[in-house]
Formats: C-alpha cells, sequence, structure tokens
C-alpha cells in the first residue's frame, strides 16, 4: 500500500537536500566572488602579489563547488542561484580583463629589458642586425 505521509517526507527529503546543497553552493560561490575580488583588486595595485597562490584557492573554491552541486536539482539551483551565478561571471569577465592587462604590461617590460640586455652586450659594430643596416658605401 501506497502511503502519502512517506511519499510527502521523501519529496521533503529530497527538497532539503537539493536546499542544503544550494546553500552550501551559494555560500561557497561567495567565497569565489571573494576570492576574485581581492585577485583583481591585488593584481592592480600589489606588484608582489602571488598569482600562484590566489590560483590555487580559486581551484579548490571550484572543487568545492563541484562538490556541493553533485547530485543537486539542477533545474532548481539553476533558478535559485541565477544572481549569483550572474555576479560571479561579471566578476570574473572584469578578473581575467586585470589578468589580461597585467599579463601584456608584463610582457612589455620583458621586451624592454630584453632589448636593453641585447643594447647593453654590443656596441653594435658587428652585430648582424646592425650589419644587414647598413648602407654600401
Amino acid at each position: 500500500m501506497y502511503d502519502m505521509t512517506s511519499a510527502a517526507h521523501s519529496e521533503n527529503a529530497s527538497l532539503a537536500m537539493s536546499q542544503h546543497g544550494g546553500a552550501s553552493a551559494l555560500a561557497i560561490m561567495r567565497r569565489i566572488e571573494e576570492t576574485i575580488d581581492a585577485e583583481t583588486a591585488a593584481i592592480r595595485n600589489d606588484p608582489a602579489f602571488d598569482l600562484k597562490a590566489s590560483n590555487a584557492r580559486k581551484s579548490r573554491h571550484l572543487y568545492e563547488l563541484t562538490r556541493a552541486l553533485k547530485g543537486a536539482n539542477e533545474a532548481g539551483l539553476a533558478n535559485a542561484h541565477r544572481d549569483a551565478l550572474i555576479r560571479l561571471r561579471d566578476k570574473l569577465a572584469d578578473n581575467e580583463a586585470t589578468i589580461r592587462a597585467h599579463m601584456g604590461a608584463v610582457n612589455e617590460v620583458a621586451d624592454l629589458l630584453q632589448d636593453a640586455i641585447q643594447r647593453a652586450q654590443t656596441d653594435g659594430t658587428y652585430s648582424q642586425q646592425e650589419f644587414g643596416q647598413a648602407s654600401p658605401a
């Protein structure tokens, strides 16, 4: 015989589990946002910022988020967490732009240093570059 009370209890338990996963997922998303915000600000302001350690934190948060969402009702989570996901996506886009700008600046400095080293190593008299640019007499 089918018991309506146990069916309702089973549905409530599934809903509670989905909501619990959702609640922890929201908490993890907040931590990811905080980590992303801190990283973005540090890249902009702190030349000694440890990007490797920050990447490790982000990886750990992603792992936690994946575990929190495992087995959760995806349709229910998507609706309940839409605002958090949009906010996180926007923060990640800003973070990506900051990292790209930082890497561009690092590349420019590296190019300048490489050029300065090459100039310091030779006076230009016998370099292949200078020889190729010399005009015939």
